[in-house]
């Protein structure tokens, strides 16, 4: 795994004791919420993409569906 580096990120109030209520909800600190949370997002992101991109293809009506790997470039 690469080194991990650091991150400094300024928060009011209300928005650290959000991410402390999450992290608290994980049984994580902080430190260990974040990563996770990012990756959920990024994850979340990705699927989103995926379902638009396949929504976009079906509606082209397509009589001759490409590759897939014509449909990946």
């Amino acid at each position: 795994m690469p080194q991990a580096k650091r991150l400094e990120a300024r928060l009011d109030p209300e928005s650290r004791r959000r991410l402390e209520m999450v992290a608290a909800d994980r049984g994580a600190g902080i430190s260990e919420a974040v990563p996770q949370m990012i990756e959920e997002a990024y994850e979340r992101t990705r699927a989103l993409r995926r379902r638009d991109a396949a929504q976009r293809i079906g509606a082209l009506e397509l009589e001759d569906v490409p590759e897939p790997d014509e449909l990946l470039a």
